[in-house]
């Protein structure tokens, strides 16, 4: 060994090489980072076709807004209902549920509004093509009773709200359409 290492400490070594160490994961770190704020490449060339589109989301207020609008109507009319309202992908966004309303309230709810914006059709029309379509209630995720809506902006559907709790799916459907009319949908 050289008389350099000899004098120096075990502890004075190791810190040495720490701060090697250091110097050298700052170094790649720095590199990496410069790489991902690098401008992207350009995009491969399309035939004139779109390969980008812009959707549009009920905002969480309006949720709530729909979803509130729902529970007060069936709250008049001293039903116990649980109301769920899902973005256009699904998602729960908001869900209420309505003092006393039954345990099974809940999933029925955030299912008929998860079918009502898959199909952007009232849940009650939807029962009526399980006649000709028997498997669709098979799809994950869904229920085919009367009590969602969707919620539409430009044609497209944006939102479900979906009601359950109710003596009926009619009454479901009625307290889920007062939750969309209070959108002006």
């Amino acid at each position: 060994m050289s008389r350099a290492k000899k004098s120096l400490s075990r502890r004075a070594r190791v810190a040495g090489g720490a701060a090697v160490l250091a110097a050298v994961a700052a170094t790649a770190f720095g590199a990496v980072s410069a790489n991902a704020s690098a401008p992207a490449a350009a995009p491969a060339a399309t035939s004139g076709k779109a390969t980008t589109t812009t959707s549009t989301h009920l905002t969480v207020d309006a949720a709530a807004k729909a979803a509130q609008a729902a529970l007060d109507a069936a709250e008049r009319e001293n039903q116990k209902v649980t109301v769920a309202v899902v973005d256009r992908n699904g998602n729960t966004v908001v869900t209420l549920r309505g003092d006393g309303a039954g345990p099974q309230s809940y999933e029925s709810a955030e299912r008929k509004a998860y079918t009502a914006v898959s199909w952007n059709a009232p849940t009650s029309e939807l029962v009526k093509r399980l006649e000709s379509a028997p498997n669709l209630k098979d799809i994950p995720g869904t229920l085919f009773l009367a009590g969602g809506v969707p919620v539409t902006a430009k044609d497209a559907p944006v939102a479900g709200i979906g009601v359950a709790g109710a003596p009926s799916g009619d009454l479901d459907e009625k307290f889920a359409r007062a939750g969309a009319a209070a959108l002006g949908r």
